[in-house]
Protein backbone atom coordinates (compact mmCIF):
# COMPACT_ATOMS: atom_id res chain seq x y z
CA UNK A 1 0.00 0.00 0.00
CA UNK A 2 1.28 3.46 -0.93
CA UNK A 3 1.70 5.85 1.99
CA UNK A 4 0.85 9.55 2.13
CA UNK A 5 4.54 10.41 2.43
CA UNK A 6 5.28 8.37 -0.71
CA UNK A 7 2.56 10.15 -2.69
CA UNK A 8 3.82 13.57 -1.59
CA UNK A 9 7.51 12.86 -2.21
CA UNK A 10 8.71 15.08 -5.04
CA UNK A 11 5.15 16.22 -5.79
CA UNK A 12 4.64 19.14 -3.42
CA UNK A 13 4.70 22.33 -5.48
CA UNK A 14 3.85 24.56 -2.51
CA UNK A 15 3.17 24.00 1.18
CA UNK A 16 2.58 26.51 3.97
CA UNK A 17 0.35 26.78 7.02
CA UNK A 18 -2.71 27.53 4.87
CA UNK A 19 -2.42 25.40 1.77
CA UNK A 20 -0.88 22.52 -0.11
CA UNK A 21 -0.45 22.33 -3.87
CA UNK A 22 0.18 18.80 -5.08
CA UNK A 23 1.10 17.40 -8.50
CA UNK A 24 -1.42 14.54 -8.46
CA UNK A 25 -0.55 11.31 -10.27
CA UNK A 26 -3.07 9.94 -12.75
CA UNK A 27 -5.11 7.15 -11.18
CA UNK A 28 -5.66 8.91 -7.85
CA UNK A 29 -8.93 10.58 -6.91
CA UNK A 30 -8.94 13.85 -5.00
CA UNK A 31 -11.64 12.67 -2.60
CA UNK A 32 -14.88 10.74 -2.36
CA UNK A 33 -13.68 7.17 -2.98
CA UNK A 34 -13.67 4.26 -0.57
CA UNK A 35 -10.33 3.10 -1.88
CA UNK A 36 -6.67 3.53 -1.06
CA UNK A 37 -6.30 5.86 -4.09
CA UNK A 38 -8.30 8.65 -2.39
CA UNK A 39 -5.86 11.46 -1.53
CA UNK A 40 -7.95 13.16 1.17
CA UNK A 41 -8.58 9.82 2.84
CA UNK A 42 -4.92 8.81 2.61
CA UNK A 43 -3.83 12.12 4.14
CA UNK A 44 -6.43 11.83 6.93
CA UNK A 45 -5.28 8.33 7.79
CA UNK A 46 -1.75 9.73 8.09
CA UNK A 47 -2.92 12.46 10.47
CA UNK A 48 -3.27 15.39 8.03
CA UNK A 49 -6.67 16.96 7.27
CA UNK A 50 -7.09 18.55 3.84
CA UNK A 51 -9.97 20.43 2.21
CA UNK A 52 -9.85 20.45 -1.63
CA UNK A 53 -10.43 23.87 -3.18
CA UNK A 54 -11.39 22.12 -6.45
CA UNK A 55 -11.15 18.72 -8.06
CA UNK A 56 -9.66 17.16 -11.16
CA UNK A 57 -10.71 13.77 -12.48
CA UNK A 58 -9.08 10.59 -11.25
CA UNK A 59 -7.68 9.91 -14.74
CA UNK A 60 -6.12 13.38 -14.91
CA UNK A 61 -2.65 14.18 -13.58
CA UNK A 62 -1.40 17.53 -12.40
CA UNK A 63 -2.02 20.43 -10.05
CA UNK A 64 -4.53 20.20 -7.21
CA UNK A 65 -4.97 22.88 -4.53
CA UNK A 66 -5.90 21.94 -0.96
CA UNK A 67 -6.54 24.07 2.11
CA UNK A 68 -4.71 22.91 5.24
CA UNK A 69 -6.89 25.06 7.50
CA UNK A 70 -10.68 25.21 7.24
CA UNK A 71 -10.49 28.99 7.62
CA UNK A 72 -8.54 29.19 4.34
CA UNK A 73 -10.86 26.92 2.37
CA UNK A 74 -13.67 29.39 1.72
CA UNK A 75 -11.43 32.01 0.13
CA UNK A 76 -9.74 29.45 -2.11
CA UNK A 77 -12.99 27.90 -3.32
CA UNK A 78 -14.46 31.36 -3.93
CA UNK A 79 -11.70 32.08 -6.43
CA UNK A 80 -12.71 29.01 -8.43
CA UNK A 81 -16.38 29.95 -8.21
CA UNK A 82 -15.82 33.53 -9.40
CA UNK A 83 -13.36 32.36 -12.08
CA UNK A 84 -10.45 34.47 -10.85
CA UNK A 85 -8.21 31.40 -10.89
CA UNK A 86 -6.02 30.89 -13.98
CA UNK A 87 -6.12 27.26 -15.15
CA UNK A 88 -4.38 25.67 -18.12
CA UNK A 89 -4.37 21.98 -19.03
CA UNK A 90 -2.37 20.02 -21.57
CA UNK A 91 -4.37 17.56 -23.66
CA UNK A 92 -3.49 15.11 -26.42
CA UNK A 93 -6.39 14.51 -28.79
CA UNK A 94 -7.02 12.28 -31.78
CA UNK A 95 -6.70 13.92 -35.19
CA UNK A 96 -4.83 16.91 -36.57
CA UNK A 97 -7.65 18.97 -38.08
CA UNK A 98 -8.24 21.52 -35.33
CA UNK A 99 -7.56 25.23 -36.00
CA UNK A 100 -4.62 26.93 -34.30
CA UNK A 101 -7.01 28.49 -31.77
CA UNK A 102 -10.57 27.61 -30.89
CA UNK A 103 -13.41 28.11 -28.44
CA UNK A 104 -16.01 25.49 -27.55
CA UNK A 105 -19.22 27.06 -26.24
CA UNK A 106 -21.41 24.01 -25.77
CA UNK A 107 -23.84 23.64 -22.84
CA UNK A 108 -23.60 20.51 -20.72
CA UNK A 109 -26.24 18.32 -19.11
CA UNK A 110 -26.26 15.09 -17.14
CA UNK A 111 -27.86 12.16 -18.95
CA UNK A 112 -28.49 8.53 -18.21
CA UNK A 113 -26.23 6.77 -15.71
CA UNK A 114 -25.00 10.20 -14.55
CA UNK A 115 -23.03 10.69 -17.77
CA UNK A 116 -22.15 14.25 -18.76
CA UNK A 117 -23.11 15.11 -22.34
CA UNK A 118 -23.75 18.10 -24.58
CA UNK A 119 -27.27 19.38 -23.95
CA UNK A 120 -28.21 19.26 -27.63
CA UNK A 121 -28.13 16.79 -30.54
CA UNK A 122 -24.67 16.24 -32.01
CA UNK A 123 -25.91 17.23 -35.46
CA UNK A 124 -26.87 20.68 -34.10
CA UNK A 125 -23.24 21.57 -33.35
CA UNK A 126 -21.74 24.07 -35.79
CA UNK A 127 -18.29 25.65 -36.04
CA UNK A 128 -17.83 29.21 -37.30
CA UNK A 129 -14.43 30.91 -37.28
CA UNK A 130 -13.09 28.41 -34.74
CA UNK A 131 -16.03 28.62 -32.34
CA UNK A 132 -18.31 25.64 -31.73
CA UNK A 133 -21.88 26.42 -30.68
CA UNK A 134 -25.43 25.11 -30.89
CA UNK A 135 -28.53 27.23 -31.59
CA UNK A 136 -30.66 28.07 -28.58
CA UNK A 137 -33.67 26.19 -29.96
CA UNK A 138 -31.63 22.96 -30.09
CA UNK A 139 -30.79 22.98 -26.38
CA UNK A 140 -32.72 20.44 -24.32
CA UNK A 141 -35.10 21.32 -21.51
CA UNK A 142 -34.14 20.77 -17.88
CA UNK A 143 -30.90 21.42 -16.05
CA UNK A 144 -28.39 22.84 -18.53
CA UNK A 145 -24.98 24.29 -17.67
CA UNK A 146 -23.38 26.88 -19.98
CA UNK A 147 -19.76 25.84 -20.52
CA UNK A 148 -16.81 27.37 -22.36
CA UNK A 149 -13.44 25.84 -23.20
CA UNK A 150 -10.70 27.60 -25.17
CA UNK A 151 -7.69 25.86 -26.70
CA UNK A 152 -4.46 26.56 -28.56
CA UNK A 153 -2.56 24.03 -30.65
CA UNK A 154 0.95 23.39 -29.32
CA UNK A 155 2.00 20.92 -32.00
CA UNK A 156 0.63 18.22 -34.30
CA UNK A 157 1.93 14.95 -35.67
CA UNK A 158 1.45 11.19 -35.84
CA UNK A 159 -2.32 11.65 -36.16
CA UNK A 160 -2.54 13.51 -32.82
CA UNK A 161 -2.55 17.08 -31.55
CA UNK A 162 -1.18 18.50 -28.32
CA UNK A 163 -3.36 21.32 -26.98
CA UNK A 164 -3.07 23.92 -24.24
CA UNK A 165 -6.63 24.10 -22.92
CA UNK A 166 -8.20 26.82 -20.77
CA UNK A 167 -11.65 26.08 -19.31
CA UNK A 168 -13.49 29.29 -18.51
CA UNK A 169 -16.10 27.34 -16.60
CA UNK A 170 -15.29 24.35 -14.41
CA UNK A 171 -17.98 21.75 -15.07
CA UNK A 172 -17.48 18.05 -14.36
CA UNK A 173 -15.78 16.32 -17.32
CA UNK A 174 -16.03 19.57 -19.29
CA UNK A 175 -12.78 19.35 -21.27
CA UNK A 176 -13.24 15.65 -21.98
CA UNK A 177 -16.81 15.99 -23.23
CA UNK A 178 -16.23 19.18 -25.20
CA UNK A 179 -13.30 17.78 -27.13
CA UNK A 180 -14.99 14.45 -27.81
CA UNK A 181 -18.19 16.04 -29.11
CA UNK A 182 -16.32 18.15 -31.66
CA UNK A 183 -14.67 14.99 -32.95
CA UNK A 184 -11.30 15.11 -31.17
CA UNK A 185 -11.55 12.92 -28.07
CA UNK A 186 -8.67 12.71 -25.63
CA UNK A 187 -6.31 9.84 -26.27
CA UNK A 188 -7.00 7.05 -23.75
CA UNK A 189 -10.22 8.51 -22.34
CA UNK A 190 -12.39 5.71 -20.89
CA UNK A 191 -15.48 7.91 -21.26
CA UNK A 192 -15.22 7.49 -25.02
CA UNK A 193 -12.83 4.58 -25.61
CA UNK A 194 -13.65 1.12 -24.29
CA UNK A 195 -10.71 -0.42 -22.41
CA UNK A 196 -8.11 2.18 -23.46
CA UNK A 197 -4.55 0.93 -23.70
CA UNK A 198 -3.00 4.09 -22.20
CA UNK A 199 -3.67 6.59 -19.48
CA UNK A 200 -5.98 9.50 -20.30
CA UNK A 201 -3.98 12.25 -21.98
CA UNK A 202 -5.06 15.17 -19.78
CA UNK A 203 -2.74 17.01 -17.41
CA UNK A 204 -3.50 20.00 -15.15
CA UNK A 205 -0.44 22.00 -16.16
CA UNK A 206 -0.66 25.51 -14.70
CA UNK A 207 -2.60 27.13 -11.86
CA UNK A 208 -2.61 30.74 -10.73
CA UNK A 209 -4.38 31.88 -7.58
CA UNK A 210 -4.08 34.21 -4.58
CA UNK A 211 -3.22 32.71 -1.20
CA UNK A 212 -5.02 33.64 2.01
CA UNK A 213 -2.06 35.91 2.83
CA UNK A 214 -2.63 37.92 -0.37
CA UNK A 215 0.40 36.50 -2.21
CA UNK A 216 -0.06 35.54 -5.86
CA UNK A 217 1.05 32.05 -6.84
CA UNK A 218 1.55 30.94 -10.45
CA UNK A 219 2.57 27.30 -10.45
CA UNK A 220 3.38 24.70 -13.09
CA UNK A 221 3.46 20.89 -12.95
CA UNK A 222 5.81 19.34 -15.49
CA UNK A 223 3.95 16.69 -17.54
CA UNK A 224 4.95 13.17 -16.47
CA UNK A 225 6.67 10.73 -18.80
CA UNK A 226 3.52 8.67 -19.40
CA UNK A 227 1.78 11.81 -20.68
CA UNK A 228 4.70 12.93 -22.84
CA UNK A 229 4.80 9.48 -24.42
CA UNK A 230 1.30 10.11 -25.87
CA UNK A 231 2.04 13.55 -27.31
CA UNK A 232 3.24 14.22 -30.88
CA UNK A 233 6.99 14.34 -31.17
CA UNK A 234 8.69 17.72 -30.91
CA UNK A 235 9.75 19.00 -34.32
Amino acid sequence: MTTWDEVREGRELLRDDDLLVLDKPAGWSVMGERHDTDLVRLARDAGETLWPAHRIDKVTSGIVLFARRLEAHGDLTRQFNDRSVAKTYLAVVAGTGLPAHGTIELPLAVGRKNRVRIAAPREAITCTDGTWTVPADAVQDGDVYPSTTAFEVVRRGDGRTLLAVTPTTGRRHQIRVHLAWIGHALVGDPLFTKNPETRTALHAWRLGFTGPDGARHDLEAVPPADFDALAPATT
